[in-house]
């Protein structure tokens, strides 16, 4: 289930402007005298009226201090004054007007927060991160991402995967070292989960655990967790250590952590066409 927060305008024309041009809005919805407006997993729309509202808040929250920065600068002209640090609230935010005299505001939070990402931001935005928090992963946090992860499906529903949770610091050094600069990251983590498969259970144990894994690095995402797939540890000397039987396969052992920012810039992509072969 979602939902929607309508408002009243009287200008909803110049509104359609202020939101799509200069906060960066998407349209989600045009029904003529009402249109509804996206930004991340937030719905609302304006309908026009005689009279608009002014009542209430609309807060945008973003991800990092420099996310607000870039948004005042694309705003200043109708800020109320510059970003500011609230140390009651713990958020980095400043308010503006929107064309109706609405007050809006923009901030990021200066602490953890639960999940809240769209299923679209969250295969658009996620990263490999190779630099860390020293935070630990609460143990909640950790238990949702991995009850997600079990939904990975696998061939005839057989579930051949499992994960391994690697928290010593010794252990995370050794595995760190086994590749080099390709395996440094995990030592910059304050853990690692290993994805293995038994495949006793699976004749497609290899692809399953592959998805399983995939699968781990979405669902750290959407809880603000970032990870790095580190491939080729499907090792015997790996597998010793962590007393994984040598006859099961590891997909990947990436690190789990909170991303020390500034977070990677996204990379370049190719376009659409050159993904599809007739």
């Amino acid at each position: 289930m979602s939902g929607i927060v309508f408002l009243r305008t009287s200008r909803i024309d110049t509104l359609r402007d202020f939101y799509l041009d200069r906060v960066g809005c998407q349209l989600w919805l045009d029904q003529g005298d009402c249109v509804i407006f996206r930004h991340g997993n937030l719905l609302f729309g304006f309908c026009e009226r005689d009279e608009s509202d002014r009542q209430g808040l609309l807060t945008f929250f973003y991800d990092t201090q420099a996310d607000v920065d870039a948004i005042y600068r694309s705003l200043q002209s109708v800020a109320v004054s510059p970003p500011v640090m609230n140390e009651k609230y713990r958020i980095y935010h400043f308010f503006a007007h929107d064309p109706d005299g609405r007050q809006v505001e923009f901030q990021t939070f200066d602490h953890p927060i639960d999940s809240y990402l769209s299923g679209e931001t969250l295969l658009l935005t996620r990263r490999s991160i190779r630099q860390f928090k020293r935070a630990e992963v609460p143990a909640e946090i950790l238990r949702q991402v991995l009850d997600i992860s079990r939904f990975a499906p696998t061939s005839r529903n057989s579930q051949p995967y499992y994960f391994k949770v690697i928290g010593d610091r010794e252990t995370l050094r050794f595995l760190s070292q086994t590749r080099g600069g390709s395996s440094a990251p995990i030592a910059c983590a304050p853990m690692a989960v290993a994805v293995c498969s038994d495949p006793e259970l699976s004749k497609r144990h290899i692809q399953d655990a592959c998805i399983a894994a995939y699968h781990l690095l979405l669902a750290a995402w959407f809880y603000g967790l970032g990870t790095c797939w580190i491939a080729a540890m499907d090792r015997q000397d790996v597998k010793t250590r962590l007393d994984i039987p040598q006859s099961h396969y590891i997909a990947t052992i990436t690190p789990l952590g909170y991303p020390d920012p500034p977070l990677p810039a996204a990379p370049p992509r190719k376009e659409l066409a050159e993904f599809i072969r007739e």
